[in-house]
C-alpha cells in the first residue's frame, strides 16, 4: 500500500493515495509514496522496476494517465510534483532528495 509521508492525510491525499494502491496492485513490486507539502501542493512518487530504461516522458505520462482516470480534477490540481523512479535511481536523484527531505515550505 502506497505510504503517506507526512503532512496532513486531507480527502485529496487519501484519493490519491487510493489511486497509489491501485497502481501498486497493478504493477508488482512498485512502491508509491505522497505527501501533502502545504495546502495547495501534495507530492507524490513512484518507484518501479518497469521504468528501467524507459523515458522519463513516457513513465511520467503511464503514471499520470493512470492517477487521471481513477481521480477526480480537484485533487490532481494539488499534486505539484510527481516523480517517477527506477530503483537504480534513487541514490542520484536530487528530486528524490527533496523529497525525502523537503525543505519546509512558507505557507
Amino acid at each position: 500500500m502506497a505510504t503517506v509521508l507526512r503532512g496532513n492525510a486531507d480527502q485529496e491525499v487519501q484519493v490519491l493515495k487510493a489511486a497509489l494502491d491501485a497502481y501498486e496492485a497493478q504493477h508488482h513490486g512498485a512502491e508509491a509514496s505522497l505527501y501533502r507539502n502545504n495546502p495547495a501542493s501534495i507530492r507524490l512518487r513512484v518507484i518501479d522496476g518497469r521504468f528501467e530504461g524507459m523515458s522519463r516522458s513516457r513513465r511520467h505520462g503511464d503514471v499520470w494517465d493512470f492517477l487521471a482516470a481513477r481521480v477526480n480534477d480537484e485533487a490532481l490540481a494539488d499534486v505539484s510534483q510527481l516523480l517517477t523512479l527506477a530503483p537504480s535511481e534513487l541514490k542520484n536523484s536530487l528530486a528524490n532528495l527533496e523529497f525525502e527531505d523537503p525543505i519546509p515550505s512558507k505557507i
